[in-house]
């Protein structure tokens, strides 16, 4: 079998990478690496994460300073490849800031930074990230931000409706959205999008951090199942 070439992007202030690391090496077939903030790359990537944390401090805005960091430009070509692309929380700031996705993530609702567990609901399962989930599936991954609140203008919104770019959405255990399901003020409960060509994903939840059953939860670990499956089964149609 083919093997998964996977990057996981490290800040100064990232303090989930190495959660990231350890969810990619469940995987045989998958060969992960740090890329350092500062080192530009040419070379291939199957799939690049860029993990959570409080990149350089998260001054100015969170995310701000990282989507202008030297790694980024090699970022963006790589997307624009066919790279694999997936932004957890601060990752997901990063990835707005730097306009890989459309929108913001604003300070939380209630001005508090909130860790907690969340249910979330799948909105869609026709894309390589939500492939292993059913649509409409209520899931557990934890969330730890002070700004998690996706905005977007309404063109936007719009769009990511229509287009079915919306993976994502807090809800409770029951898979019911609204104002009390929603933990940071997110327009539409929106928790994770992903870009027109369907290949970059952001997501303020952490899937790395339930990714073992033996921390009682595992169901982060099939979102990286349905990529890696996903990439491999693409190695196997051009081998």
């Amino acid at each position: 079998m083919s093997s998964i070439s996977a990057g996981v992007v490290v800040f100064p202030g990232s303090n989930c990478d190495h959660d990231a690391f350890a969810a990619l090496t469940k995987f045989e077939m998958v060969s992960p690496e740090y890329i350092w903030h500062k080192d530009t790359f040419n070379r291939h990537f199957d799939l690049i994460i860029l993990p959570g944390g409080f990149s350089y401090g998260d001054y100015l805005r969170s995310g701000a300073i990282a989507g202008l960091s030297p790694v980024m430009q090699s970022v963006k070509n790589a997307a624009s490849e066919g790279t694999v692309i997936i932004g957890i929380c601060n990752g997901f700031q990063i990835l707005c800031e730097s306009g890989l996705l459309p929108g913001a993530l604003n300070n939380n609702s209630s001005l508090k930074f909130i860790c907690s567990d969340q249910n979330l609901r799948v909105e869609q399962n026709d894309s390589i990230f939500t492939s292993g989930y059913i649509k409409g599936q209520v899931v557990n991954f934890p969330i730890a931000h002070g700004e998690g609140n996706y905005t977007a203008p309404k063109e936007v919104i719009d769009t990511l409706e229509k287009e079915n770019r919306i993976l994502f959405r807090y809800s409770d255990i029951k898979g019911t959205t609204g104002a009390e399901a929603n933990p940071n003020g997110s327009i539409n409960n929106i928790a994770g999008i992903i870009n027109a060509e369907g290949n970059v994903l952001g997501l303020m939840p952490h899937p790395e951090r339930n990714a073992d059953i033996l921390l009682g939860n595992a169901d982060g670990l099939t979102l990286f199942a349905s990529v890696i499956n996903s990439l491999s089964e693409k190695k196997v149609q051009h081998a």
